[in-house]
This record gives C-alpha cells, structure tokens and sequence, in this order.
C-alpha cells in the first residue's frame, strides 16, 4: 500500500508538518529516525517559544510536539532511513530492509552542530555548552563565556553574547580569523570581546555546570586552564543529507536547494534545517514545517485532478 504523505525526521518541521498532514486527512507516516526530535532534545530551558511563558524544557516541548502529532492520526515509525529512490512515484524510502512507498514526501530531517568530541563536552551540553547563542544566551547575564571559531557565524554569536555576558573570550585555532574582515574588526573592537589565538580546548571541566576549560597553545603546545562559565560552538553545522546525494539538488554545503519547500524533485518537499542555514530555530523550522504539509497538500490535490 503507498502511503499519501510520508515525513523523513522528526524536528520542529517535521512534526509540525505531521499535525496539519494529518488534520487534513493525509494520514502521514513519519519515520522519525533514532534521533528523534531534533536538536531542542539536547537543550534544557526553552524561553523563546511562543505560549511557554514560564519556559519549557526542549526534550518536553519535542515530546508535547510529538503527542499531538499522534493525537490527530500520525504513524510514527523509530528508526532510519537507509536508502531512498525519488525516481519514479510512488516514491520509495526504505528502513533496512522494510519498503515504504508514498506518493509524496516531507523530509525534515535537520542539521547537526559540530562539536569538538573532547572530554566533558558531551556531558555538559545544555549545561554550559551550546551551539546556540540565539537559544542560550539569555542564561549567561553577567557571566564570562568563550565561543570557539574563526568565521563569520562565530564573530555574530560572539557579538551576540556580548549583550548578556561580562567577557567573551573567542578560541580560535590560528593566527587570525577567515572572518569578513568587517566582521572580524567588529569582534576584535568590541570592549567585551577578547581572543585567544592559536589556541584549541583540550577538555571542558565541571561537574553539573562549565566551570573551566583546558586549552592548548597550537605552536607552543603549553596547555593552560582558564575559567569560564559557558562554551559556545561556532564551528558551523552539517546538514543531514547524506541518504538524499545524488537524489536532490544539494548546495555546495550539503543542504537541499529549494523553492520555498519545493525540491528539485516534484513532489518531495523540505523544511526546516535541512534548508534553513540562516535562522535555525524552532519556530522557524515549525513555520516552514506547517507551509510544507500546505504545499504538500495542495500539490497532492492539483495532481488528482491532472
């Protein structure tokens, strides 16, 4: 049996998507993938979504997304999508070895931050560590933190912080930044801002909170501890696209090109960070969750009626 609509990934899109395909009658399936929920299930505190004054905590506001995707008829399958063929309709997914067809499809399957991978970062992320400045800076008023990166991305997030933190202390790996120079003269200016060249963290240090970190001088190899409240990543993102090379038009950094939420493939549509490289948030992604489940639909009744 095809499916109408089938739903690749489980974010803010995706599962907003999933609640207007299904109140329209679509009845999707959503394969949500192992990493089910997005980025928000490795963030504490919420306080920029609408209708959570008191804030929220991510992996709840995924799980109040998810119930109400399944409230309205939405089929959740837990597991990855190995392998896809958009070449013909109905449209093929497969999970391992168990077929799934569809008419059309909705991939929101997001963007991974890249992280460092030293030790006490994994256990500190929500807790100190983020890729978030726009999410999580609100919780360092007064506070001195680091952002580790040299271009553009971690120049805005390291400005950015400046509006909360007491200090922003910007690790960078060489002796000056690939930065605009525009940008980078903004940063380096800025009184709060300073930069600790050629230098890279080792090791993120704390128990329940970031308390410090270790760095390591790049030319002298001298490692030193220095304390700090908070690390911020600015090292950029991967969009999770791998399945689909080959299969959509992908941009020169591996997100899918699109037309608002159409694809090069007609049909299959995206949303969310798998799109997105500007505003990642997830209003935004929910917003364009919701236009995609629209186009969907309507793409679905135009082609009936042809």
């Amino acid at each position: 049996m095809s499916e109408t609509v089938l739903i690749i990934g489980s974010g803010p899109a995706g599962l907003t998507a999933a609640v207007y395909a299904a109140r329209a009658d679509l009845s999707p399936l959503m394969i949500e993938g192992m990493a089910a929920g997005g980025q928000l299930m490795l963030t504490t505190d919420v306080e920029n979504y609408p209708g959570f004054p008191d804030g929220i905590m991510g992996p709840d506001l995924m799980g109040q997304f998810r119930k109400q995707a399944e409230r309205f008829g939405t089929r959740i399958v837990s597991s990855d999508v190995t392998k896809v063929d958009f070449s013909a309709r109905p449209f093929k997914v497969w999970v391992d070895q168990d077929l799934h067809e569809a008419d059309s499809i909705i991939i929101s399957t997001g963007a991974s931050a890249r992280w460092l991978d030293v030790p006490g970062e994994e256990k500190l992320r929500g807790y100190g560590v983020s890729a978030c400045a726009t999410c999580d800076g609100f919780f360092f008023r007064d506070k001195e933190i680091m952002v580790v990166g040299g271009g553009d991305s971690a120049m805005e997030e390291a400005l950015f912080l400046t509006k909360f933190a007491s200090k922003v202390t910007i690790v960078h790996r060489r002796d000056e930044f690939r930065a605009s120079k525009i940008m980078a003269r903004r940063a380096i200016e800025h009184p709060k801002v300073e930069v600790m060249w050629d230098s890279v963290i080792t090791e993120i240090k704390g128990d329940t909170a970031v308390t410090g970190v270790m760095v390591e001088n790049t030319k002298t190899g001298d490692v030193t501890e220095h304390a700090t409240d908070g690390v911020f990543m600015a090292i950029g993102h991967d969009p999770n696209t791998s399945i689909f090379q080959g299969v959509l038009d992908l941009d020169d950094e591996g997100y899918i090109v699109a037309d608002g939420t159409a694809t090069s493939i007609d049909g299959v549509f995206a949303a969310g960070d798998v799109v997105d490289k500007v505003y990642r948030q997830a209003i935004t992604a929910a917003g364009m969750g919701c236009q995609a489940a629209l186009d969907t639909e309507r793409w679905l009744a135009a082609h009936e009626e042809g």
